[in-house]
């Protein structure tokens, strides 16, 4: 499914957020807070634009993800590894941190994918992901579940695959609440967790440092 959508992937992301989500990597990877030249893992890389941000703020990044399209789609992603986030070829505390973006509900396995981000990064690393959310309440909520759960899959479906596009809001139903995920992130060996809603709650970031 991936593949398929690859060549028009980041296109459509920027019409489902209004562009807000090259604001929302951007934190994201300042949030690392990390020296230059760290060398960072970003999972579930797609084709590459937090990749991309990770580079342009001064890091070293490493792609990797399970579709084979979407990393060859990829533009400026010097060095990029096709794997399973549940099952990573790299060695034990081989990163300064880990970058993921809104790819959590699409783990089979959620906490093996924690488990492989805890083993390869080294003590003191830092992590960042960010994920889909909903506004608790109000009209915001109403509106986002109106262009969300409607209006993005009527937009997929005209510039790029109709079934991916309808399974993306019903793929946030595989995603654990915020409680469970830090719960998840603690138990594999993070700690300092934080959880944070970005923009009244239409994404979401969580921030960790590796403990042991």
């Amino acid at each position: 499914m991936f593949d398929a959508i690859a060549s028009r992937y980041e296109f459509v992301n920027k019409l489902m957020t209004f562009g807000l989500d090259v604001r929302w990597r951007r934190r994201a990877v300042l949030d690392l807070r990390l020296p230059p030249a760290s060398i960072v893992l970003d999972i579930a890389a797609g084709t590459g634009d937090f990749t991309r941000e990770l580079a342009r703020q001064g890091q070293q990044p490493v792609a990797t993800d399970l579709s084979y399209g979407m990393l060859r789609a990829g533009r400026s992603m010097r060095h990029r590894v096709q794997a399973d986030a549940s099952r990573l070829p790299f060695l034990d505390a081989s990163f300064d941190g880990i970058t993921c973006g809104y790819a959590l509900r699409n783990f089979t396995d959620l906490a093996a994918a924690f488990g492989e981000m805890a083993r390869v990064t080294r003590q003191g690393g830092r992590l960042s992901l960010l994920e889909v959310s909903e506004p608790e309440t109000g009209l915001l909520r109403t509106g986002f579940r109106i262009w969300f759960r409607r209006v993005v899959p009527f937009i997929g479906s005209l510039v790029s695959d109709r079934a991916a596009y309808h399974y993306l809001p019903q793929s946030t139903a595989y995603l654990p609440d915020a409680k469970e995920i830090v719960r998840m992130l603690n138990q594999s060996g993070f700690t300092a967790v934080n959880h944070r809603r970005v923009m009244g709650g239409l994404s979401q970031q969580f921030i960790a440092t590796r403990s042991r």
